[in-house]
């Protein structure tokens, strides 16, 4: 057990918040002008977006830069050299090779560019949903790919041209949903592994919902493998499609860059300039693509200034919440009854954490839920959020917020009551924000989709809300990123995140554990202030009594998943009729005598 915050200790802190010039470092400019600008200082940025900009336009524009048109022939003409307005002179057929080479492209391209457009969408939404989710849509995708990955591409390419026909369109479409299971591998290990972060949880204690937790905060972690993922695709939709019209197998009929090597190696002996061409194109389109990539990738996770950002966006109708009579005992803001939460283990089996915790807290209120670790005290409070972890679920009770019962409900209706009914405050700051974007992304987003704020409305907000946390330069706060702060102003932000929406519960599961004494009393003096300022009622987890001795005006003493004891502060701290609970007092340090002043060894001796 940690050694506690006096009861008044907060009282003797200093008054000025925590500020640690050294931690925050510069602001930084504007987000996209940063990244625009660390873009064009990158040599290799900016040599191969030119390099493929020039291929692309050459290729989209082809009638622009070309009076000839790809299939007119002229035996006449065949193997004729440069000269008169045709660059690149004549292929075996009397046709213009520049013109072909550009019309060509065309095809090539726009293949690559489907290919890649379907492997996207049939890849990355269905890797997002199973990295997520997981469950049975998790098994169902992981069986489809990895029967799709057991087939030879070139032979199923190969089968689909004798049965549809040799439609490039449509062999590209064919080698899109082949290389599919490429990025649902990618970005479903990705997610996996990052979906029981806490800034994921910290996003749905707002009242966000998973598709937008998916769009802002999972979808950005895999925004940089799909990149590199997607060059390599193209390029490889480049290759293997001049590899079919190279062995003659594509569409005979189509200019193409492929169909223009097998002409050229046909006729290497009489004219080998010809091969220089359409491999040139190719190997510099592949090249550039691969650099390119690599390229955005550096720029867009550079976070020192610039993070990956995101629109706010309103949020849409959710299903009306079943409302019901809170009657009898039971307080008006929360209320918990014989609540019991169980866990799947990974033999089958269930395990029982919690065993029927009965809970009140009201208006205004201030509960203490106490215990050592592992006596179930989150496990209580994120039932209460309806946030348990995976394998975790409420196997009998009640919990009412608000008049609102929470289990069973839904999960949009869940989203209803987080944010402006419910709000989180958690004990590790730094992993409850997500480090990809500003404090103004983390405080503005809840506004905007909560309250329906403006960009401007929600930023202006944002600003006094890092105000009324005492931050010292909310403006600087707001552009940098958590990295750039101290764990004492992180927890800052996270309690003005938890206050934004003015919640009627306040739910802090530990909220100085990770904080030094002296920021420890700062916060407990914080959060005293803005629940009385705002009449919130508060259920505090926590271990130090120090803690409960300040800011509660009741505790529930909890022990091995159950209750032991619950009475006013006063009572609990003073006559404590558990011996546990006495055991709890026994450990605080207080009245323990200094130990005495350090001295050197030399000296001691």
């Amino acid at each position: 057990m940690s050694s506690p915050v006096t009861p008044d200790a907060p009282g003797r802190a200093a008054t000025q918040p925590e500020h640690r010039p050294e931690a925050a470092g510069p602001p930084g400019p504007g987000r996209r002008s940063a990244t625009v600008r660390r873009f064009l200082t990158s040599p290799q940025a900016l040599g191969s977006s030119l390099v493929l900009a020039a291929v692309v336009t050459l290729v989209v524009f082809a009638p622009l830069f070309t009076a000839h048109a790809p299939t007119t022939a002229d035996l006449e003409d065949a193997f004729g050299p440069p000269g008169g307005g045709h660059l690149l002179g004549f292929d075996s057929s009397g046709r213009d090779v520049w013109s072909r080479l550009l019309y060509g492209g065309r095809n090539t391209l726009g293949g690559a560019l489907l290919a890649v457009a379907v492997a996207l969408a049939v890849g990355v939404p269905s890797g997002l949903a199973a990295g997520y989710y997981g469950g049975w849509f998790d098994s169902l995708s992981n069986w489809w790919v990895n029967l799709v990955m057991a087939l030879p591409a070139m032979v199923v390419l190969l089968a689909t041209r004798a049965v549809l026909g040799t439609d490039v369109w449509v062999l590209m479409i064919v080698l899109g949903v082949l290389v599919a299971p490429a990025f649902y591998r990618l970005v479903r290990g990705a997610v996996a592994a990052m979906r029981g972060e806490l800034y994921v949880d910290a996003a749905r204690v707002f009242g966000l919902r998973d598709s937008r937790i998916i769009a802002r905060h999972v979808l950005v972690v895999v925004r940089a493998p799909v990149i590199i993922q997607g060059a390599l695709v193209a390029g490889m939709a480049i290759g293997l499609q001049a590899g079919l019209e190279f062995l003659g197998i594509g569409s005979g009929d189509l200019p193409t860059w492929g169909a223009m090597l097998n002409e050229a190696f046909t006729n290497i002996q009489r004219a080998p300039l010809f091969m220089l061409w359409p491999g040139l194109a190719l190997g510099l389109t592949s090249a550039t693509l691969v650099l390119l990539a690599a390229s955005l990738r550096d720029v867009l996770e550079d976070r020192g200034t610039a993070p990956a950002t995101g629109r706010g966006a309103r949020r849409g109708g959710a299903d009306a919440p079943t409302t019901l009579d809170s009657a009898g005992e039971r307080a008006d803001l929360l209320s918990v009854r014989d609540l019991a939460v169980t866990y799947t283990l990974a033999d089958g089996s269930s395990r029982e954490v919690v065993h029927g915790v009965d809970l009140d807290v009201r208006r205004g209120e201030v509960l203490g839920l106490v215990g050592e670790s592992g006596s179930g005290k989150t496990q209580t409070a994120f039932s209460v959020l309806g946030l348990l972890p995976e394998g975790g679920r409420v196997s009998r009770g009640s919990v009412l917020l608000d008049g609102t019962e929470v289990v069973g409900s839904t999960d949009r209706a869940l989203r209803n009551l987080r944010g402006d009914t419910v709000a989180y405050v958690p004990q590790e700051p730094m992993s409850n924000l997500d480090p990809a974007f500003t404090i103004g992304d983390h405080l503005t987003e809840p506004l905007r989709v909560k309250l329906g704020l403006s960009r401007a409305q929600a930023r202006e907000r944002a600003l006094d809300l890092l105000r009324q946390v005492e931050i010292p330069d909310p403006e600087r706060t707001f552009r940098s990123h958590p990295h750039q702060i101290s764990g004492g102003m992180a927890q800052r932000v996270l309690i003005a995140g938890a206050v934004s929406c003015d919640p009627d519960l306040l739910v802090a599961d530990e909220p100085t554990t990770a904080l030094d004494v002296t920021v420890q009393a700062e916060v407990l003096a914080l959060l005293r202030r803005l629940q009385a300022e705002r009449g919130m009622g508060v259920l505090l987890v926590t271990h130090n009594l120090g803690v409960v001795a300040d800011l509660c005006d009741r505790v529930a003493v909890m022990r091995d998943g159950r209750i032991v004891e619950t009475g006013t502060t006063e009572r609990i701290l003073s006559d404590p009729r558990e011996d546990y609970t006495r055991g709890l007092l026994d450990a605080v340090l207080d009245d323990t005598p200094a130990r005495a002043p350090w001295q050197p060894r030399e000296a001691a001796q």
